[in-house]
């Protein structure tokens, strides 16, 4: 063939050493994206064999953090960061900065200067929201409350990462890299200045003007009925907003990407965006990865493995630990704190993003680079081991030691129901446990009803708010604490009803409640069909699962209509014939 093919050829390899490594990597329990970086490491310069058009990759790359950052923007609430901003804002601040600042000073024991110290800190103080989803989704943990909390702090990490993205440029020539990014010879505050103002314009007119715009633009398109053009407007506006991001207002792809997708999450085709375009983000987000792995020079682990250890350390003890302490100061108990602190314990996309922003700004040197990607290709390979070990460690440490106990426990005021609760809350009531989709569904009828209930929650801002509007609430694990439950008077309450989404401790709970209250009656939820049945085997209560129900919900109502329909036919013929 005597055309040039170098894209075809370099998507081709790309993906299919993706696919085989990726493939691979699953089938040992590691996450895919382990080979996927492996791909990029095969097929790049620094191994012998093919060597795939690393210009080419790069601009994939491109498309692919575009991509990612838009997903982000889809599945960013502000409603839900709000509900654990007391935690993961301080939290997410404190510990980027305490993870940068070690960074820094080992990178300064190196002989590095301030620029490359900085830019190595930031790289390793933020983590991957693409690993922490996973991790949370295949352990069932992503819509409990420390699952929230987690996702939450990484959403403040990514949001600072973006400003960071953003600021570093006009900083470079301060710091000793490439001044290109500022106009010689204008003061920093001005350049600064500029840039901020370059910012705000944007976000004021994706606010003002896209926030109304992509709506209806889903709106019409979807109205064709063409899913092709749907997933076309979809893609259009992600990535046409990135790029019109950064010609117009100089603003980094990964910014205008996420404020697309935060736009566009206002619409009510937002779940269907989501959805339809997945597909394409997986893809170019495989090409992101491989074409980081290709940048990395695997003779570092062999030419300074010190220093990949310090890396590693850094990543999976230092920041765990950091996060570890701030979850506890912030009078968390210590199940959320070792969950946060497992979440942490790797990095991913953000660093590949800051490290090679710092390359190309003259800041970070290729060593800096290999390390970042050398500790990402480790602490996300030992991710679920993390995870594996957060439960026996709680247990291990809690058997052992009384500190940890109270730490696990940590008393509060909401953790007790107010003095002046009404009488008719602590006797006959009930008692629901969880306050998510679910439990605020059931409480919201049982409230039309003005039957008593009590909501015991361990979101602390919720329940907060659920005082505020009257309900009385307690604070706390009912699992794991059999003073949650007597705090809510169980042992005279009529029935207990249990929402939460985790479905570890349901039966540790029910044993409790039977113990304080053998005549209670006990209404739980399954999560799978597996689960369903061996709760009903067990009798632990009434059990309802989710599908069946909607099903059945569903059926009646189709039922009804016809029975209806058959009745008064059947009176219209009566009256005919008589």
């Amino acid at each position: 063939m005597h055309h040039e093919i170098t894209l075809i050829t370099t998507i081709a390899a790309a993906f299919g050493f993706a696919l085989i490594l990726g493939f691979l990597a699953e089938r040992i329990r590691l996450p895919a994206m382990v080979g996927y970086l492996l791909a990029g490491i095969l097929i790049g310069p620094a191994t012998p064999g093919f060597v795939a058009d690393l210009d080419t990759a790069s601009q994939l790359s491109e498309i692919g953090v575009m991509l990612l950052m838009f997903g982000v923007g889809l599945h960013f609430s502000l409603d839900d960061l709000l509900a654990v901003k007391r935690i993961a804002v301080p939290g997410a601040v404190v510990q980027m900065g305490l993870a940068t600042v070690l960074g820094m000073a080992v990178a300064s024991g190196w002989g590095w200067s301030i620029g490359s110290a900085l830019v190595f800190g930031l790289s390793l103080s933020c983590a991957s929201t693409v690993v922490l989803l996973k991790a949370l989704e295949s352990r069932g943990l992503l819509e409990t409350h420390n699952g929230q909390i987690a996702v939450g702090w990484l959403v403040v990490e990514d949001l600072a990462t973006v400003l960071v993205l953003v600021l570093l440029p006009p900083l470079a020539g301060l710091l000793g890299g490439n001044a290109g990014a500022s106009a010689a010879g204008v003061p920093l505050w001005q350049a600064l200045g500029k840039t901020v103002l370059q910012i705000a314009a944007f976000i004021a007119l994706m606010l003002l003007v896209g926030r109304r715009m992509l709506p209806k633009l889903l709106w019409h398109v979807a109205r064709t009925g063409s899913q092709e053009l749907f997933t076309l407007a979809v893609i259009s506006a992600a990535i046409g907003i990135a790029y019109g991001a950064a010609a117009l207002f100089n603003v980094s792809f990964a910014l205008g990407a996420f404020f697309a997708g935060m736009v566009m999450r206002e619409s009510e085709f937002s779940h269907r965006a989501a959805a339809e375009s997945l597909p394409l983000r997986d893809a170019f987000a495989v090409l992101f990865f491989v074409a980081v792995g290709m940048l990395f020079d695997p003779v570092v682990i062999v030419s300074a493995p010190f220093k990949v250890l310090a890396v590693v350390a850094i990543i999976i003890l230092g920041k765990s630990l950091a996060a570890m302490a701030l979850v506890l100061v912030l009078r968390y108990p210590l199940n959320t704190a070792l969950t946060v602190a497992a979440s942490l314990a790797q990095i991913g996309e953000f660093s590949f993003i800051l490290a090679g922003l710092g390359m190309s700004l003259g800041l970070l040197q290729g060593e800096g680079q290999s390390l970042v990607l050398a500790g990402a290709l480790i602490s996300i390979a030992l991710n679920p081991l993390v995870f594996a070990v957060v439960k026996p460690l709680r247990e291990w440490i809690i058997a052992r030691s009384p500190l940890a106990r109270r730490l696990e426990q940590r008393p509060g005021p909401l953790a007790e129901l107010p003095m002046e609760t009404e009488g008719k809350y602590l006797k006959e009531q009930v008692v629901l446990v969880g306050y998510g989709r679910v439990g605020r569904r059931v409480a919201a009828a049982l409230s039309e009803h003005g039957i008593p209930l009590i909501v015991i929650e361990q979101n602390r801002e919720q329940v907060e708010i659920l005082r505020k509007e009257g309900f009385a609430a307690v604070c706390g694990d009912a699992a794991g604490d059999p003073g949650t439950l007597i705090q809510a008077h169980i042992a005279n309450a009529a029935m207990l009803v249990i929402a939460t989404p985790d479905t570890v401790d349901i039966r540790k709970m029910a044993d409790i409640a039977r113990t304080l209250n053998p005549s209670i009656e006990i209404v739980l939820r399954a999560h799978g069909e597996s689960e369903l049945e061996l709760l009903k085997r067990e009798g632990i209560g009434a059990v309802f699962f989710g599908e069946e129900e909607l099903a059945r919900g569903m059926s009646s109502h189709a039922l009804r209509r016809f029975a209806v329909e058959t009745s008064s036919e059947v009176r219209e013929t009566s009256t005919k014939s008589s």
